[in-house]
């Protein structure tokens, strides 16, 4: 399949509204995809890479621009193998060849060709083909029922997988991907309430349960065989010992368990999620972490219990067969109320033990792997500071033309301002409108894409807590942070300091 069809899908599925004239489209191209395309065709258009890294950044996708091709002739296949041999490429020299290996791309293809890879290589390909409809599209092409689709997709964690099986085997293809033990499966994922009283109203009486600030895990065991997953499906069992050995000792035949391992320290508290992560991220001796940095695992779902598949049992059912087996030290602090007062005051507990907040889950609700919700609604308390914009970088794919990523900074009483991040979170069209004609008019300089500005923006910022980071000066980053408001009535004299900054990350200056 040429490049060329793709892109004039891309450019039709952008264009309309209706999400019925979407499918339709998404699934005649499905129909016309040869079997090694169609999770090619399924990976870009929605708007990701088969390729973990490729080990280039903007500058090197920008100076790969050059003279446009005459004409279309580029195929999908020929694309895909040059990044994966850019990905491929490392050691010495590797920088230079992949940079090379990107201009011969793109010297290959026309001016609209060039515009949809950057697009596609930068992150910024939106043109509506999100997830359930490409489901849908696959459902449509397949001629099966798009419930069956989605469910095999959630159990495989590849639709492009799922939707080569559903064209070539039909039905009885799709019906293989069930959930297997050592195979992992998409988690289920919360939505966001904006306290008990929203998910009470929303659900009636509901579970509420500590969310925990760690790693989500996933754990497969058959006798003494285990192993744990992360949330994106890697296989991590042995960098966690800890978590193997509390699945041993469950006294299931064979399971799969949902759930978070976390760091606490001596008193019971949680360690900064960084801290966690170490576990996970760092290519040190285990023994050396398990005795710095001890992980505790806890469970709050199970998936598959003794050769029984548990994802269509609703929560209560399946808790209920989770705790026959796992004691409540290592299940999360649980409360089972209709009552706002009574969640409230649970919720003020968990916040007051050091955790993020709670998770409500609706008691009837299946186990929708992949999904995310309203059955699991997360209850968080975030944090807000009022920080001063130092720079922003100019907006792609539908921010093109606009000032978009911030650069966070706040007040050092020394002098000058400590960065603390950046974010492109929380803007409407109107706010980007208005911040890009402010920030331009406080332009100081400019590097690439970056716009310096005077430091005389304040705007509130809401985060879900700080993470250690050497990137920062401070050695601090906040982390999920979105734009509240800009607050006109201050100036950055008035913005929070990086004393106040440290406090809420560390409990003192």
């Amino acid at each position: 399949m040429r490049l060329e069809r793709l892109i004039e899908v891309s450019r039709q599925v952008a264009a309309t509204a209706s999400r019925l004239a979407k499918v339709a489209t998404l699934a005649e191209l499905l129909r016309q995809a040869g079997p090694e395309e169609i999770g090619l065709v399924i990976a870009w258009l929605s708007g990701g890479l088969r390729q973990a890294k490729l080990g280039v950044g903007w500058a090197s996708i920008a100076a790969a621009r050059g003279a446009p091709a005459a004409s279309p002739s580029l195929r999908i296949a020929e694309v895909e193998a040059t990044l994966t041999r850019i990905a491929a490429t490392t050691g010495k020299g590797s920088a230079a060849a992949r940079s090379a290996l990107l201009r011969e791309l793109f010297g290959r293809a026309t001016a609209e060709e060039q515009d949809f890879l950057v697009r596609l290589l930068t992150g910024e390909l939106r043109q509506g083909a999100l997830e359930g409809i490409m489901v849908e599209a696959v459902a449509k092409a397949a001629e099966l029922p798009a419930a069956d689709v989605r469910r095999a997709a959630m159990l495989a964690g590849d639709l492009g997988e799922v939707a080569r099986t559903a064209l070539e085997e039909g039905a009885e293809g799709l019906a293989r991907h069930a959930i297997q033990l050592f195979r992992p499966v998409r988690p289920m994922l919360a939505g966001t309430a904006d306290g008990v009283r929203e998910a009470i109203e929303r659900h009636g009486c509901v579970a509420f349960e500590t969310k925990f600030d760690g790693a989500r895990i996933q754990v497969h065991q058959r006798g003494d065989e285990v192993r744990v997953f992360s949330r994106l499906m890697n296989e991590v069992t042995a960098a966690v010992p800890e978590v193997v050995a509390a699945a041993r000792a469950l006294g299931f035949r064979d399971a799969v368990l949902d759930g978070e391992a976390i760091s606490l320290d001596d008193a019971g508290r949680p360690r900064p999620f960084q801290s966690t992560m170490r576990r996970f991220g760092r290519k040190l001796a285990v023994a050396e972490l398990s005795g710095d940095l001890p992980l505790t695992p806890f469970f709050f779902d199970i998936l598959e219990a003794d050769g029984a598949p548990l994802l269509a049992e609703p929560y209560e059912r399946r808790y209920e067969r989770l705790a026959t087996h796992v004691d409540a030290r290592v299940r999360p602090p649980r409360l089972v109320t209709a009552d706002a007062a009574e969640a409230q005051a649970f919720f003020d507990a968990a916040i007051a033990a050091g955790h993020e907040g709670l998770v409500a889950k609706k008691l009837d609700a299946p186990y929708e792997a992949g999904a995310r919700g309203a059955a699991w609604l997360k209850i968080k308390q975030a944090d807000t500071l009022d920080l001063v914009v130092l720079a922003a970088e100019w907006g792609h794919g539908r921010r093109k033309g606009w000032l978009s990523n911030l650069h966070l900074g706040a007040v050092d009483p020394a002098g000058g301002f400590v960065m603390l991040g950046k974010t492109f979170k929380g803007m409407t069209d109107a706010l980007l409108a208005w911040q890009t004609e402010r920030l331009l008019a406080l332009e100081t300089s400019r590097d690439g894409i970056v716009v310096h500005v005077r430091p005389e923006l304040v705007v509130e910022i809401a985060f879900n807590g700080l993470q250690q980071s050497p990137l920062y000066p401070a050695g601090l980053a906040l982390r999920f942070a979105r734009v509240v408001r800009y607050r006109d009535d201050k100036t950055a004299v008035d913005a929070d300091t990086i004393h106040t900054v440290k406090r809420i990350a560390f409990g003192s200056a």
